[in-house]
């Protein structure tokens, strides 16, 4: 008892002399070699996401605003447990595509085209995933699926040139050609295995 007495007085005594703020304020004797501090010296530190700026001659990026999107959560399907029915797990992310002011005209024009039966009849693009157990997950399998999309609408088919047309052309036509050959010698070699025909006078 008398032990825990005096660390209680010599506890008040530093709290009430000077020194006491100071020894808090005291920085930590030990710092590590890889610490912020050490490998950025002339940063900030300060966590900040930089804006985006797409190359204007280029049809798609990869870049897609999270904002320009709407976004919603449910309640996923199939096994899960007790966990199904508390998290909503399960994404829909929908858009626009003929107000989608993020994408190149080209790009839009050809989404309109490629993907006109699966808009809604509001012209919404909708996408769906529930394949795991993680919102954010769904969510990045989501803007991969959409980024697919998009990529297979900007993709412009190269049109063969005339000697490429022309040789395709005779590549087939030599193909067709051995293959009625091959059919004839597979045909005379059926009608040699037959017996011989006995005509009777």
């Amino acid at each position: 008892m008398a032990f825990v007495s005096s660390r209680l007085n010599l506890m008040r005594k530093v709290a009430q002399s000077a020194s006491y703020t100071t020894l808090l304020k005291r920085p930590m004797a030990y710092k590590s070699s890889i610490s912020l501090e050490t490998l950025y010296p002339n940063s900030s530190l300060k966590l900040t996401t930089p804006a985006f700026k797409g190359d204007p001659n280029e049809k798609f990026s990869g870049y897609i605003p999270l904002d320009k999107l709407d976004i919603s959560y449910s309640a996923s399907s199939g096994p899960g447990g007790q966990n199904v029915n508390k998290v909503h797990t399960k994404v829909d992310l929908r858009f626009k595509v003929s107000e989608a002011d993020w994408l190149h005209p080209e790009v839009k024009e050809k989404m309109m085209e490629l993907y006109g039966n699966k808009l809604s009849k509001e012209g919404y693009l909708i996408i769906r995933s529930d394949t795991t157990r993680s919102q954010q997950l769904n969510l990045a399998d989501c803007m991969q699926k959409l980024r697919a999309l998009i990529r297979d609408a900007a993709v412009t088919k190269r049109q063969p040139s005339p000697e490429t047309e022309e040789r395709i052309r005779q590549r087939h036509l030599k193909a067709a050609r051995l293959r009625v050959a091959v059919k004839r010698e597979e045909s005379l070699k059926r009608a040699q295995r037959q017996p011989p025909t006995v005509v009777d006078l």
